[in-house]
């Protein structure tokens, strides 16, 4: 017996004529620690006609002329590679038998696991039995037999192909969740598919469906063909089955179509284009059904056409230019709660053009909304276009602060309401410095003109909101010194900081009353507000007049905890009465104490709590609770709001509020998992005009039930709605859905 490794090239000639030449040295273990990763030595380029290999023994028999390998074999072609026991090569007919522990990877880096296989002589093709297939970019394929052919196809006959792991984490085998046979099955590595004949889907080892012509896409792709369906149960439609037929028209395009069928009302459509294109994307869905619709009032009802329009994208023209943009339609107020598409009270449309730089900031767009409230009217929804705005930093500091310009205007028009337009321009100097003391000091002033039109103004319900028709002006400037002196020091085993903050703010007296106020309606003094120059909201309202807004912060870190404590109050300087409405919390000259506690315990725990007390009587004006406890696979969120404000002018946008949202799932066994959800009106207010309800109103309500494995997810949900909105009834749906990694469906 002869050993030699490697192999001599003097006996390196094969029958076709594929010399055979010694292992090219791998890299081992040392030299991998030491590479760089961020410079990764390049890839090495293998010749396709030369075949390299490697063995622990090799054995000639000159009178068989056969050459046989033993012990770690190694023989690799272009990128192909073939590892074995033994390997057997009659260098008369060019056949070579693989052996023991056998694993090809072809080039696609898919990997074949077997006992014995039959290849040709330059690797290309060959057979074999009882084989296993790991896919490159997951699935597995088992087969009795199969064979490569010249092409670089794989045919397998009684074969076998999922998307879940076969082995468990202690490296043990295991059944798979849901697995497709079939007679036969090719695959093409070149263009990544998988084609079965005579294939069914058996789930937990009960065959289930066929799936005749089955083809899947081993790299995760959409590939044309039908999904699988959804179904649904509901008050408002009955039976519900959902099918989708997904066409993939591009590389960068595709499309779903999908048809509903319920048993208590008409079918309906739903199509959704998507594209990617070399400036960004865009995708728009559409539904389409013909049904019976009722006014949210109850009124009558009538047969119409009804459907919902809904649109986004994005375009990055430059690298400062870009493009955002997004459309929603619905034909009624009631299509999108009836048929289960969401529960939003508007739709938002806009477009939005914008500029971006080092110095500057620019924007021009537009927004149109559409209510889906019970009580609105259209008519007084105004449509923003255009809506301009442009800010500069001033290169060049002025007394070591910094400038920054700013210059807006806003066209409003209502086709039941008053219509407005504005543009100002105005000029910041900001400068910030810390003392030797350590306090930081920040000085600003500010200088602004506005001008105004509006029409109509007596369709503004509220008066206060209306203005002065016509053309009106305004001119203030504001001035402000912020002082803050952080103290740090260490408390409780961790680091405190304990900072006060003091404010100073001067505005000159300014002509609110006579500017419609289109954007500042909405007040809500907070910790996040009270040391802004101007606590509006908008541009539309100032407020004036001298201010000392005074605070203190505390924030303890300890390892894996952080708590964080905020309180802050101001007083009004002057003695001239404010435009704050009364119950904002700021139309006293003491304002309300607003205060902000959140604790917080790495990842796992968050409490965060907001709040405002009455300054005459403490008593509670505003109070939010949100907390989460858990982490990815059990957690529980509770979320309490109460707006307590007692404003009896019976202003829309400062209405009281008082609801309760939970959620939360639980993790059961390893693959199982509860969750739910629910909003919970406390407030005593109705949803529907001219009704009456009791103090506690749940809104909607949510629970499932979930499976979901490393390649199988099922869920059950249901869902409750507790009031009845024109044709969208209140009740029950159930809803059953399943996703198969790899196969694409849904």
């Amino acid at each position: 017996m002869l050993a030699m490794t490697p192999l001599s090239a003097a006996h390196a000639q094969t029958a076709a004529g594929v010399p055979v030449q010694s292992s090219t040295p791998l890299l081992t273990r040392d030299d991998a620690q030491r590479t760089d990763p961020a410079n990764p030595p390049p890839r090495p380029v293998f010749d396709k006609k030369l075949i390299d290999f490697a063995a622990d023994e090799v054995v000639y028999d000159d009178a068989a002329d056969v050459v046989t390998a033993k012990g770690n074999v190694f023989l690799r072609r272009g990128e192909q590679t073939v590892r074995a026991s033994t390997v057997r090569w009659n260098r008369k007919t060019g056949q070579i038998i693989a052996q023991g522990n056998l694993r090809v990877v072809d080039a696609e880096g898919n990997e074949l696991i077997t006992e014995q296989m039959e290849l040709s002589d330059d690797l290309a093709l060959g057979m074999t039995h009882n084989m296993l297939m790991l896919m490159r970019e997951g699935g597995r394929l088992a087969a009795n037999e199969g064979r490569r052919e010249a092409d670089g196809r794989f045919v397998m006959t009684k074969a076998a192909y999922t998307g879940c792991d076969v082995v468990d984490e202690k490296g043990c085998s295991k059944s798979p969740t849901w697995k497709v046979t079939a007679r036969s099955v090719v695959y093409d590595p070149k263009t990544k598919l998988v084609r079965f004949k005579g294939a069914r889907l058996s789930l937990f080892g009960v065959s289930i469906v066929p799936l005749p012509n089955l083809t899947i896409a081993t790299d995760g792709r959409a590939l044309p063909g039908f999904l699988v369906p959804d179904a649904r149960i509901s008050a408002n439609n009955g039976l519900e089955v959902a099918s989708t037929y997904y066409a993939r028209l591009a590389a960068n395009r595709d499309l779903a179509i999908t048809g509903y069928a319920f048993t208590k009302v008409q079918p309906m459509a739903r199509v959704v284009y998507r594209a990617l294109v070399d400036k960004g994307a865009y995708q728009m869905t559409g539904y389409l059904t013909r049904s019976t619709a009722t006014s949210v009032s109850g009124g009558a009802t009538s047969q119409q056409w009804r459907g919902y329009f809904d649109t986004n994208g994005h375009f990055q023209l430059s690298d400062k230019w870009s493009v955002d943009f997004s459309g929603r339609f619905a034909s009624d107020r009631t299509f999108l709660r009836r048929y289960y598409i969401n529960s939003d009270d508007t739709l938002r449309s806009t477009i939005n053009l914008e500029h971006i730089d080092d110095k500057s900031y620019f924007s021009l767009s537009g927004w149109a909304f559409q209510t889906m409230r019970t009580t609105g009217t259209q008519g007084l929804v105004p449509i923003a276009l255009p809506m301009l705005d442009y800010r500069r930093r001033l290169k060049d500091n002025w007394l070591g602060g910094t400038i920054e310009l700013q210059a807006n205007s806003l066209a409003i028009s209502r086709s039941a309401g008053q219509n407005t337009q504005r543009a100002f321009t105005s000029a910041q100097w900001s400068l910030r410095k810390i003392t030797p003391m350590g306090q930081i000091v920040t000085l600003t002033a500010l200088a602004r003109a506005d001008a105004y039109h509006s029409s109509d103004n007596y369709l503004t319900s509220t008066e206060i909101y209306r203005g002065t028709a016509g053309w009106q002006g305004r001119v203030t400037a504001t001035s402000a010194v912020d002082i803050t002196w952080p103290f740090v020091g260490a408390a409780l085993g961790g680091t405190q900081v304990l900072t006060p903050h003091i404010q100073i703010v001067s505005t000159a007296p300014t002509r609110n009353m006579a500017i419609p106020n289109e954007d500042a309606r909405a007040i809500e003094l907070e910790d996040t507000n009270i040391f802004a120059l101007n606590r509006f909201p908008g541009y539309d309202r100032i407020e004036d007049g001298q201010r000392m807004t005074y605070g203190m912060e505390w924030q303890l870190e300890r390892p894996r905890w952080r708590v964080n404590s905020t309180i802050a109050q101001s007083y009004r300087l002057s003695s001239e009465p404010t435009l704050l409405p009364q119950g904002t919390g700021l139309s006293d000259r003491m304002s309300d104490i607003v205060g902000r506690n959140e604790i917080r315990y790495r990842d796992f725990f968050k409490i965060t709590h907001r709040y405002r007390l009455d300054h005459n009587n403490f008593s509670i004006r505003r109070v939010e609770l949100d907390a989460a406890i858990g982490d990815d696979k059990t957690y529980a969120e509770v979320g309490y709001a109460r707006l307590n404000r007692q404003i009896t002018s019976g202003l829309e946008d400062l209405r009281d509020s008082n609801e309760l949202r939970a959620a939360g799932r639980i993790a059961l066994a390893r693959y199982w998992s509860v969750f739910g959800s629910g909003v919970f009106d406390l407030s005593g207010n109705s949803l529907v005009a001219g009704t009456q309800i009791s103090s506690f109103q749940p809104l909607r309500s949510r629970l499932g039930v979930s499976f979901q494995s490393d390649c199988f997810q099922f869920d059950v949900n249901w869902r409750r709605d507790y009031v009845t909105i024109g044709d969208a009834a209140k009740g029950s749906s159930f809803e059953l859905r399943f996703s198969l990694r790899n196969l694409g469906f849904h």
